[in-house]
């Protein structure tokens, strides 16, 4: 499924780009969620943006001090980032193998990326990025909300919304500890979540 929606955004990365790919189109919840979120984590540190799209939020966590490597699977968002944000360093690639040392990795920020991974196959992204992730690594993922797991029609492909309790379960069975979580619903808008998780020791 996951080469399907690659060629679904490929196909409409240019409206994507134009919609979402700036930090002007970000809620401002979300953009003071991420930012506190990564002013928590030591500056200079490696950080992931996985599903880093046109690369706004991998930028962003450069402008605040961090090493913020973007990868994605869709080589027109790759493309794009590389030309927008030259001094950031993106590349193509699946979030199932970021291709980064056991442990390399202070933080993953992962958001909206895994809404199109089926419940079946979610643990192959989560437990990769807790092996990328040093013992005590954080990760934010980002995703839509929901009372259960169920598929929806997303604009560019099918995608899933989570509760907060099942998505905290397979972080959990990944070798995580959740520590925060919240929910944002807003007018007209699917109710959207966020959790914070840190890299269980011993995992």
């Amino acid at each position: 499924m996951i080469e399907e929606v690659s060629a679904a955004y490929s196909l409409r990365a240019q409206e994507y780009v134009e919609r979402f790919g700036s930090m002007d189109a970000v809620h401002p919840q979300d953009r003071q969620l991420v930012e506190t979120w990564a002013r928590g984590i030591e500056p200079g540190s490696s950080v992931i943006d996985a599903g880093c799209g046109p690369g706004q939020w991998t930028n962003f966590l450069a402008e605040l001090g961090l090493l913020a490597h973007g990868i994605d699977l869709v080589p027109e968002f790759i493309e794009c980032a590389q030309r927008t944000y030259p001094d950031v360093p993106f590349s193509a690639g699946s979030l199932n193998n970021l291709k980064v040392p056991d442990g390399s990795i202070a933080a993953v920020l992962a958001w909206f990326s895994l809404i199109h991974h089926e419940p079946v196959d979610i643990q192959l992204p989560l437990q990769e990025f807790r092996r990328a992730l040093h013992p005590g690594g954080t990760l934010l993922v980002g995703f839509f909300e929901g009372p259960v797991v169920e598929q929806f029609a997303h604009a560019v492909a099918p995608a899933f919304r989570w509760s907060e309790d099942a998505l905290s379960d397979e972080l959990r069975a990944a070798g995580f500890d959740v520590a925060t979580s919240q929910v944002r619903r807003s007018p007209g808008e699917r109710p959207q979540a966020a959790i914070v998780a840190r890299a269980r020791n011993g995992c």
